[in-house]
C-alpha cells in the first residue's frame, strides 16, 4: 500500500504558494490547530483543530463540544485465542482513552468492530461468532463504562451484538455509552454489504432501530455505521431526526471504497446541516484459511489493507486533514455546533427537503 496521503503527497511536491490555493480548495478552510499534550509514541499520530464557526451570534450562546475519533490496527495475530486477542486490544485502547481525557475530549468513537479483527471476509462462523456479545452487559460495555464515567466522557462502541433475548440473534451495532457510565441507547447497521469480501451478511442483517438521535450530555448525535455511507436516505434521516454530529465508524479497504472515502461523508455534512466523523482502521489482517472473493481470483488470506484517513466535515462543507493511512491514530476536533443552524438558514435545504417529503407522501397515500 502506498504510505503517503493525499495531503502528504501534495505537501510534498506542489511548491508553497500554489499549496495554499490547493489547500483552500480541497478542505475548504484551514482550521487552526488544537493545543493538546503531547504523545511520545511514534507509531500513534495525534491531530486537533478547531472547528469554529465565522458567524458571531448576538443572541445565542456558543455551543462548543470535543470529540475525539481512534483509528487502530488490532494487535495479536488472528490465530491467538479470544480473550488474548480482545485483552490486547483493551490494553491498546486504554491508552488511548486515557490520552484523550487528557487532551479533553468528552465524546469519542472507536472504530467498527473495534475489538476485534475484521473477519467477516472469512465466511467461517467459528471462532468469529465469539466475539459476538450483549450490547449492555457485554465485556467491551463494562470495560469502556468505568473510563466513561471515570472521565464524564461519551463513548460509542461499536461491537457485534449477541442479542440473547431474542433468539441469540447477531447484530453489527454501536452502543452509546453516556458520560455517567450508563447505556444510553445503541444503533443496529442499517446497510449491510454484500461486495467483494464484504460477506457481512453471512454473520447479520440489516438492523432494526431505525435512524435513532442520542441527545448525550454534549450534544444530539447519531451513529451511521459504515456501509449506510453509501445511502444518502441513511443521512438524510438522521438529519431530519435532528443530529447534529453523525459518526461513520467504519471498517473498508482501499481497491474497493478510497475514491469515495473523502467525498460520501463530507457531502452529507453539506446537504444536512451537521457535523460528520468519518473513521477507519488501519492494517492488513491475515487468517490461516484462505477465502476467495467471488470474482476468480486467487484465494488470499489478508483482507486489507484498512486505509485510515479520519477525518471530519463542518456543516459548511470545510473539512479538516484525513488522519494517516497506516498508522494508529487519535483526531480530535473542537466542533461549534451552533454552526448547525446557521448553514440552516443559509443554505434552507431543510425547507427544500420537507415540502418534497411532503408532496411525495401525498402522492403515495
Amino acid at each position: 500500500m502506498y504510505e503517503l496521503t493525499l495531503e502528504e503527497i501534495l505537501e510534498k511536491n506542489i511548491p508553497e504558494k500554489e499549496l495554499s490555493e490547493v489547500k483552500r480548495v480541497l478542505y475548504g478552510r484551514i482550521f487552526a490547530p488544537l493545543v493538546i499534550p503531547e504523545w511520545e509514541n511514534k507509531d500513534f499520530e495525534v491531530k486537533g483543530y478547531f472547528l469554529d464557526s465565522t458567524i458571531q451570534e448576538q443572541l445565542r450562546e456558543q455551543r462548543f463540544v470535543r470529540v475525539g475519533l481512534v483509528q487502530h490496527s488490532i494487535v495479536l495475530p488472528t490465530s491467538k485465542s479470544i480473550i488474548e486477542q480482545q485483552n490486547a486490544l483493551y490494553q491498546k485502547i486504554e491508552s488511548y482513552i486515557n490520552y484523550a481525557a487528557s487532551a479533553e475530549v468528552q465524546i469519542l468513537c472507536l472504530q467498527e468492530a473495534w475489538n476485534m479483527p475484521f473477519a467477516f471476509c472469512t465466511r467461517e462462523k467459528y471462532p468469529w461468532c465469539e466475539f459476538a456479545e450483549d450490547a449492555e452487559t457485554g465485556p467491551s460495555t463494562l470495560f469502556l463504562s468505568k473510563f466513561a464515567q471515570q472521565h464524564k466522557m461519551v463513548i460509542l462502541s461499536p461491537i457485534l451484538e449477541r442479542d440473547s433475548v431474542n433468539g441469540d440473534t447477531i447484530w453489527n451495532t454501536c452502543v452509546v455509552i453516556d458520560a455517567d457510565g450508563k447505556v444510553l441507547g445503541k444503533h443496529r447497521k442499517n446497510h449491510i454489504p454484500r461486495v467483494g469480501d464484504f460477506n457481512e451478511s453471512t454473520y447479520y442483517m440489516e438492523g432494526n432501530t431505525g435512524h435513532p438521535v442520542f441527545n448525550t450530555r454534549y450534544g444530539h448525535i447519531a451513529v451511521n455505521i459504515c456501509y449506510g455511507r453509501h445511502h444518502p436516505l441513511n443521512w438524510l434521516m438522521f438529519g431530519l431526526n435532528r443530529a447534529e454530529i453523525v459518526f461513520n465508524p467504519s471498517a473498508t479497504i482501499g481497491n474497493l471504497s478510497e475514491h469515495l472515502w473523502g467525498i460520501e461523508a463530507r457531502c452529507a455534512a453539506i446537504a444536512n446541516s451537521y457535523y460528520t466523523c468519518a473513521i477507519n482502521r488501519v492494517g492488513t489482517e491475515m487468517f490461516s484459511h484462505k477465502f476467495t472473493s467471488g470474482d476468480k481470483g486467487e484465494a488470499h488470506n489478508d483482507f486489507g489493507p484498512f486505509y485510515g484517513s479520519t477525518y471530519i466535515t463542518a456543516p459548511d462543507g470545510s473539512r479538516t486533514p484525513g488522519l494517516s493511512r497506516e498508522k494508529d491514530g487519535l483526531l480530535i476536533g473542537e466542533l461549534d455546533l451552533n454552526m448547525c443552524r446557521q448553514m440552516k438558514d443559509i443554505w434552507g435545504f431543510r425547507v427544500n427537503i420537507l415540502r418534497n417529503l411532503k408532496k411525495h407522501t401525498r402522492q403515495c397515500s
